[in-house]
């Protein structure tokens, strides 16, 4: 059990350095600008029309990485930063987002079992710490089990969160280049750009996996 004490620990300090990693590459490429002269909105609304999504708005949003695609309103929301500038960072994240667009439109499997089960994990991320600290205070063993069944709905959440995100940076950068919206000398920043976001969400799914583990090792203990 120490080891996996220690397991956790090291995948937190991860999660901690992934995040420091993302900022620190974005920050890296958004001094460099792209050669063409888009910004992240005329990337992501390029994209988008190339893919016959002349329906899906753009719309800017306050804060830094607060990037995201909107399925329920089929809206793509760029961070300032990014709708506004010119930056290798900028259309890399613009287009990541535009892929989880396109991932819509074509019903990709993976994206669309995150959708069905989110309403299942929104729930069971809200009632599982409760369930699990007052099975671990007050011994009852029942409640810890259920706390570990709706905290497992987050795990495979972001388990299946995973090729989600890795496809969409995949879809990216292949149009990137097609379309060509970058250079092939461009292509090392826009990659930096997105493995650094992808690591955030590997290690925020190993830190959760680990814990799932150790508190299946605290049930069973209590057996």
């Amino acid at each position: 059990m120490m080891g996996l004490y220690i397991l956790i620990i090291l995948a937190f300090v991860l999660s901690l350095w992934a995040q420091f990693r993302v900022k620190g590459t974005f920050n890296r490429w958004s001094d460099v600008p792209n050669e063409n002269g888009m910004t992240g909105y005329d990337a992501a609304r390029h994209m988008l029309d190339r893919n016959g999504l002349h329906d899906v708005p753009i719309e800017p949003v306050p804060g830094a990485l607060s990037d995201h695609y909107d399925p329920i309103h089929r809206v793509v929301r760029l961070s300032e930063p990014v709708y506004y500038e010119k930056s290798i960072s900028a259309v890399a994240v613009a287009c990541h987002e535009v892929g989880h667009a396109i991932q819509h439109k074509e019903h990709y499997p993976m994206l669309t079992l995150r959708h069905r089960i989110f309403p299942l994990v929104n729930f069971a991320s809200g009632i599982a710490p409760f369930l699990l600290i007052i099975g671990l205070l007050f011994s009852f063993t029942n409640l810890i089990g259920l706390g570990i069944i709706f905290f497992s709905a987050t795990v495979a959440f972001q388990l299946i969160t995973l090729p989600v995100e890795f496809n969409a940076s995949n879809r990216a950068r292949d149009i990137m280049v097609s379309e060509g919206f970058i250079h092939r000398d461009e292509e090392r920043g826009v990659a930096k750009v997105l493995n650094a976001a992808a690591l955030t969400y590997v290690a925020a799914a190993l830190v959760s996996l680990l814990e799932l583990i150790r508190l299946i090792g605290i049930f069973n203990s209590r057996d």
